[in-house]
């Protein structure tokens, strides 16, 4: 696929999409999302890739949606189309909420982790929300800019940031729209930790690379579900299902090269199987 707004890139048993308008801070447009998305499923179908991560090039992560496209929406336009080629199909037995244009992450089998290299405001952030990790440069800044543009909290942020942060925090973000400094972001559980600017792609990589190298494949996948999953239903049935799945690990590959290689001191070679 010949992607015209972000970059991708396979090393090392990581995948990393890098956004791609520099000159707009990477603001999001409708062919942007259809090609972050392509690139995500297409990415966690590949058994060569164990996680991957999500950049933008220049100053910015993602100033939130373009402007171009705001101001049609405001003169009652819609939203460009966007190519069939883009079209990907998710997996049918997933959860709806799992397929939302904007919550598919959370349907993914592998981990998706956010490198936060400048400002994410609105949709940028309201996106971000929905990866499993999110580490930043110590020159990023977070904003959910919605009530100072007449918005309200899109695309299920209101759901999915009380969970993360808090709802005291998650009100103050959401009323005030305010930006946020990387470190304050970090101490309300916004973001997992924050990095030097310069060696913030690095450090996400060596992480990305530790999970690619001595985590399961299959564990993160099932771990991932189970996390997910587990948000609408109460204790006892998480409790069966972790039961289920903890049977159902003993026969498997993985397991077995878990306890191989713990045994002959080595690292694991994990198959996801």
């Amino acid at each position: 696929m010949n992607y015209e707004q972000i970059l991708y890139d396979v090393a090392d048993g990581i995948a990393t999409i890098t956004l791609n308008r520099p000159e707009k801070l990477n603001a999001w447009t409708m062919r942007l999302g259809a090609e972050v998305r392509h690139a995500m499923v297409h990415a966690d179908r590949d058994r060569a890739v164990r996680a991957i991560i999500v950049t933008g090039a220049g100053k910015g992560y993602c100033a939130g949606a373009d402007m171009n496209m705001l101001q049609g929406l405001g003169r009652g336009g819609g939203l460009d189309a966007v190519p069939e080629a883009l079209h990907v199909d998710l997996d049918p037995s997933l959860p709806e909420a799992f397929c939302g244009d904007y919550s598919y992450p959370l349907g993914l089998g592998k981990p998706v982790i956010a490198a936060a290299n400048g400002v994410a405001a609105g949709l940028g952030l309201s996106y971000m929300l929905y990866y499993d990790l999110r580490f930043a440069s110590d020159r990023a800044r977070f904003g959910l800019l919605f009530p100072r543009r007449g918005l309200i909290a899109e695309h299920g942020t209101a759901w999915i940031l009380p969970r993360l942060v808090g709802m005291a925090h998650a009100c103050d973000l959401l009323y005030s729209g305010r930006l946020l400094a990387a470190e304050e972001a970090a101490a309300i559980g916004l973001v997992n930790r924050v990095v030097p600017h310069d060696d913030l792609l690095a450090h996400v990589r060596a992480y990305a690379m530790e999970l690619a190298t001595h985590s399961s494949p299959r564990s993160l996948r099932i771990m991932k579900r189970q996390l997910y999953g587990d948000q609408s239903v109460d204790l006892g049935a998480a409790i069966q299902e972790a039961d289920r799945e903890m049977v159902a690990c003993f026969p498997t590959e993985d397991f077995r090269e878990g306890v191989a290689s713990f045994v002959e001191r080595r690292p694991p070679r994990f198959t996801g199987r």
